[in-house]
């Protein structure tokens, strides 16, 4: 049988076969006819990115958005009724299937990525062998991102490695982990040798593979305390000194590097926003852009964003939209930094830790915002701001600029045409992959100190030993609030401990002084009952009949979270 090629694939192995195969279809493309072009193939690898950006239409039930607010660095916030931002930080459930718009998007792309790999054969006219294979590579990428997401957030899930249709039960990690390495080494194999510059912006490349590999092989060999990574099909285990070879191969060979002030990877220092910003134009400040040379793997977004019908919010960054200051907040009285949900407070503890260990480590004022020093007229409890610090990032955040003395919400407006609108017009990349953290990947599985002091000599800092504490703080600060703080608690052991931390913490509800404090028995309490683990949404088990089954520390009265 034929199988149509959806761009409305959702979550497949739960469907009968019936829902999207046929015999014949000759007004949708199916795998009788599709294919047959490399336009074609474009066309489909097209489609599995896609995947990537309409994902964050609903960010807050998203892998990123988890990892910042369930990490001890940052509290949930937003408003009092904001539930969903507050039960992240704590560790709790707002919704029976709050996560599956993320889960149906990565099954999604997991479903366009086995559709590719089953066909990509099929094209005959090729213009080589080489730009079939990137292809290919891409896919087999991809769907290992898509799996180690789910496998991070969700610990055990079904795994899926064709089109057929079933309807199957978690895999052990192992299995899934073992699927993901095979994806990965085939991705390292199949794709180009060239710098990274020879790929289009926002694609994968043999470096990005390389990367993903080596964080994959940390976290699985931390977390589940293994020294080697399966690999499908009963390949060859690999080693800690196969993904050294790989990780300096990335560092030596992809022509990426870290650009030469930190302050320039973020977009308050860009050309129509630093005019009139005064730490931009003291320090001499130029953004490098999205797509710039630290940059290994990011997400795309674009201006194609509406609230029509399709309503394809999708396509705008809406990470920035949450993490923005509340209204009365983020007008001209906080230019540069912007409006918008108020999600994600800085843990003042992460401040304070880092002034104190790094007192002239110029990026902890280039990653926060300190609103007592930086922000003149801001207002505490705006719209009810909850679990407020005084604290805020400023690497994903709304960037205000003017336009011929006229305030405008985003540089993007000017930048990008994007539609001038606070809540749609965010274009800047989220970047999942970025050099500086290839580096310290570098030093931690080499146990040596050089891609560590690379990184510490942009900040102006001097060289340290190696050390395994001294490789936690540099992560710490270097890649404070790019999603990964949580899972390297998660893969170190420290996770328990870290999160516990910040019960009793100063913050602000409404405007008024209190302390941050654990709900449904602690933080400590909650991370131990489900191992750092999400629940899979409810509808799945529904739908699965009771093949799936609910991740532990779930569907109990302590794991509700139901407000302040």
């Amino acid at each position: 049988m034929k199988k149509i090629i959806s761009l409305v694939t959702l979550t497949m192995f739960l469907f009968s076969c019936e829902k999207y195969l046929d015999t014949e279809s000759y007004t949708k493309k199916n795998t009788g006819n599709f294919p047959s072009t490399v336009a074609d193939a474009n066309q489909m690898i097209t489609g599995i990115y896609s995947t990537l950006s309409t994902a964050i239409s609903e960010p807050q039930h998203t892998h990123f958005y988890m990892a910042e607010l369930a990490s001890d660095d940052r509290f949930g916030g937003g408003g009092e009724n904001d539930k969903d931002m507050q039960g992240l930080d704590h560790l709790m459930n707002t919704k029976s299937s709050r996560f599956e718009p993320f889960w149906t998007a990565r099954y999604q792309g997991v479903y366009r990525a086995n559709t590719a790999l089953e066909n990509l054969d099929k094209v005959a006219a090729w213009e080589s062998e080489s730009q079939k294979n990137q292809l290919k590579g891409e896919a087999h990428f991809l769907r290992a991102l898509f799996y180690f997401e789910l496998s991070q957030m969700f610990g055990e899930v079904p795994l899926i490695i064709s089109t057929e249709a079933a309807n199957l039960p978690k895999s052990p990690a192992d299995e899934t982990y073992a699927q993901i390495a095979s994806d990965l080494n085939a991705a390292i194999d199949l794709m180009s040798n060239e710098a990274y510059s020879s790929v289009p912006s926002g694609h994968a490349t043999k470096w990005a593979a390389q990367a993903l590999m080596a964080r994959v092989f940390l976290f699985y060999t931390g977390y589940y305390h293994k020294t080697e990574l399966p690999v499908a099909n009963e390949g060859e285990p690999i080693g800690k000194d196969q993904v050294i070879v790989w990780i300096d191969e990335c560092v030596n060979n992809s022509g990426h590097g870290l650009v030469d002030d930190f302050r320039n990877l973020w977009p308050y220092t860009n050309e129509f926003t630093a005019k009139d910003y005064e730490y931009s134009k003291e320090n001499g400040l130029k953004w490098v852009g999205d797509g710039n040379k630290e940059t290994v793997f990011a997400v795309k977004f674009g201006t194609s964003v509406d609230w029509g019908e399709d309503f394809q919010l999708g396509y705008s960054n809406q990470y920035i939209l949450h993490f923005g200051l509340r209204s009365n907040n983020g007008l001209e009285n906080t230019f540069p930094f912007g409006q918008g949900w108020g999600a994600g407070p800085v843990n003042s503890k992460l401040w304070n830790d880092w002034r104190k260990a790094e007192p002239n480590d110029t990026r902890r004022t280039s990653s926060i915002m300190n609103v007592e020093t930086d922000l003149e007229d801001y207002i505490y409890g705006a719209d009810a701001q909850m679990e407020e610090t005084g604290f805020w990032q400023k690497k994903y955040m709304p960037i205000t600029a003017f336009d011929e003395g006229g305030f405008i919400p985003s540089y993007a407006i000017l930048k990008d045409n994007a539609p001038s609108d606070m809540q749609i017009s965010h274009t800047q990349d989220l970047v999942l992959i970025r050099f500086a953290d290839v580096l310290l990947m570098q030093s931690e599985l080499k146990e040596d100190a050089t891609g560590l002091n690379k990184v510490r000599a942009r900040a102006d800092l001097p060289a340290i030993e190696y050390s395994l504490e001294n490789i936690k703080r540099e992560r710490r600060w270097e890649l404070a609030f790019e999603g990964l703080r949580y899972f390297d608690l998660m893969r170190w052991g420290d996770a328990a401990n870290a999160l516990a931390a910040q019960e009793g913490v100063p913050i602000k509800n409404k405007g008024i002084d209190t302390q941050m404090r654990g709900f449904g028995g602690g933080y400590k309490a909650r991370y131990e009952a489900t191992g750092g683990f999400w629940p899979i949404p409810e509808s799945q088990i529904l739908l699965s009949e009771g093949v799936l089954v609910q991740n532990p520390g779930w569907g109990i009265p302590e794991a509700e979270f139901t407000g302040w």
